[in-house]
């Protein structure tokens, strides 16, 4: 097995190659490539030194396996390239999502759709991951109706520069800024680019994506995506209205039983989810589960989950490993 991590000097990059060795991902050859500026540098992966290769010298090289993070520019000019000559590319920026010939995947929910025919699986954005991962079992049981939803999102999902901002400004330092404005101590309700419907491009990810991964285009979903001064990951509070009535119990019971999610849900012991617990770990952590007492058949609930992790290079792995499991990754290779 011939793997190549693409962008593996970036943020998400570095995160993927932890997780490869964590869940020990199995591969005979690992490829990091990068782009121009950082061919030749040298990465440590598990006590052994690797200098990162070209875009051109790993397609020649026709590895198993590339899993992207290196923008939709990058993976929309080489992911082809990569596919063309046998690769199967997982990517992780946003230029495949709402490609109806690619897949969306979030294993726990629609790994069981991959074929030998998907070369180039898409990686949903990482708030939707995190969201989709929590309601999946009670959309199943309860069939959701309407979201509406508002993140809290860390600075690491701009990347290395937004970290080295915030750094900067807490020690009164710098004047190279990723936002337009101050991010310590501060709120900007401005993720990604604002559209001409007055939504942020993140927010109306949240939209697409969703209905996308549930196969139900007649969800009502409506987001406001905020960015806030926190490295460890990223906060949702989601309002969900469901079609079907339900008990809270249940509820409760549904979400501990869900794969991938784990309840923090003991308000009157000071136990909630937090982005500071969810740093460094791969689950979906649900809590501040309650009824909304102002409409039907609705419930209120906060997920928080470590946005380079699951939201990017844990979901991108595990995609590979179904792969790998079900023997479609080999099969498509050698087809």
């Amino acid at each position: 097995m011939k793997v190549a991590v693409v962008g593996a000097t970036g943020m998400v990059g570095r995160v993927m190659l932890e997780v490869l060795a964590e869940r020990q991902f199995p591969m005979d050859e690992l490829l990091l490539v990068a782009s121009a500026r950082s061919v030749g540098k040298k990465l440590d992966f598990q006590g052994e030194e690797y200098t990162v290769i070209s875009m051109e010298d790993a397609v020649a090289a026709a590895p198993d396996l590339a899993i992207f993070s290196a923008g939709g520019g990058t993976s929309k000019e080489w992911a082809p390239k990569f596919a063309e000559v046998g690769t199967v590319v997982v990517d992780n920026s946003s230029a495949w999502r709402m490609d109806p010939s690619k897949k969306l995947c979030v294993p726990e929910i629609n790994a069981e759709e991959l074929t030998a025919e998907d070369k180039i699986i898409a990686n949903p954005n990482c708030s939707t991951i995190q969201m989709v991962v929590a309601l999946n079992d009670l959309h199943k049981k309860y069939k959701i109706k309407r979201l509406v939803i508002s993140t809290y999102q860390s600075i690491t999902g701009t990347g290395k520069d937004a970290v080295t901002q915030m750094v900067q400004e807490r020690a009164g330092l710098g004047n190279d800024k990723v936002y337009p404005y101050q991010i310590d101590m501060n709120c900007l309700p401005h993720c990604d680019t604002f559209q001409e419907n007055g939504y942020t491009r993140e927010e109306m990810k949240l939209v697409h994506e969703t209905r996308k991964i549930y196969g139900d285009e007649s969800i009502g979903i409506t987001a406001t995506a905020v960015r806030v001064p926190v490295v460890g990951g990223h906060s949702e509070a989601v309002n969900v209205t469901f079609e079907n009535a339900f008990e809270m119990d249940d509820v409760r019971q549904i979400l501990n039983d869900s794969p991938g999610v784990k309840v923090l849900d003991k308000p009157e012991q000071n136990v909630y989810p937090m982005p500071l617990q969810s740093q460094g770990k791969d689950e979906v952590f649900v809590g501040r589960i309650r009824r909304d007492e102002s409409w039907p058949n609705t419930m209120n609930c906060w997920i928080v989950s470590d946005n380079l992790r699951k939201g990017a290079a844990t979901n991108a792995v595990q995609i590979a490993e179904y792969l790998v499991e079900k023997g479609i990754l080999k099969t498509a290779v050698t087809a």
